[in-house]
């Protein structure tokens, strides 16, 4: 059964947030609120969390799953990013925009797209969610709560717990969730193509 986490959205409590830090760093699955929507989440080198997360989207390898970060410095060890690239994303962050970017080889092979060798990441606009990131000291290998066969992302933490109890090891919930999936922009080129169009506005990337 997922532990059930009730945070304040201004100042999640720091006891709660040490908390999950342990379920995560011993391998465990959450659903956590993003400045987009609610998404799954573990640590980048947990090899049965990624595949918990394979199942339950029904996701195969063509997927690209997103590195959530704290803060540039971070993102910029898991990604190839030239000056020009750097100012544009830098513009549009934090916010709700995924970056499919060239991997370093900081990053764990088997989160990389299989021939593209491109790995998302992003910078979230959510106090949880950076208060989080900032306890765990690493990035959440990362990817939107989408059930198979919906249109739209679970944006409710009661509703999740419900739905996902026996899949997951913990449920984050502040009650200040967005609705809609990021904005995905690939970079991998060196020119900004929008994969998909979400929360965040697609225009600076035209």
């Amino acid at each position: 059964m997922a532990r059930y986490f009730d945070l304040h959205p201004e100042n999640p409590q720091r006891r709660s947030l040490g908390q999950v830090v342990e379920i995560l760093r011993a391998d465990g699955l959450i659903a956590y609120p993003t400045d987009s929507c609610f998404a799954l989440g573990c640590r980048p080198g947990n090899r049965d969390g990624l595949d918990r997360i394979r199942a339950i989207r029904k996701l195969d390898h063509r997927h690209h799953f997103t590195l959530v970060c704290q803060d540039f410095a971070q993102l910029g060890q898991f990604v190839h990013i030239d000056n020009a690239v750097f100012r544009a994303i830098k513009a549009a962050t934090p916010g709700s925009y995924t970056f499919i970017l060239p991997a370093t080889k900081e990053v764990p092979r088997r989160l990389m797209h299989e021939k593209k060798k491109t790995v998302g990441v992003r910078i979230p606009d959510h106090r949880v969610t950076q208060a989080l990131l900032a306890e765990l000291g690493e990035p959440l290998l990362s990817s939107t709560l989408l059930l198979p066969g919906e249109g739209e992302p679970m944006t409710q933490g009661w509703e999740i717990k419900e739905e996902l109890d026996n899949q997951l090891d913990a449920v984050l919930d502040s009650g200040d969730c967005g609705v809609e999936p990021t904005t995905v922009v690939d970079f991998s080129s060196g020119e900004p193509e929008v994969l998909r169009v979400g929360a965040g506005d697609p225009a600076p990337f035209g």
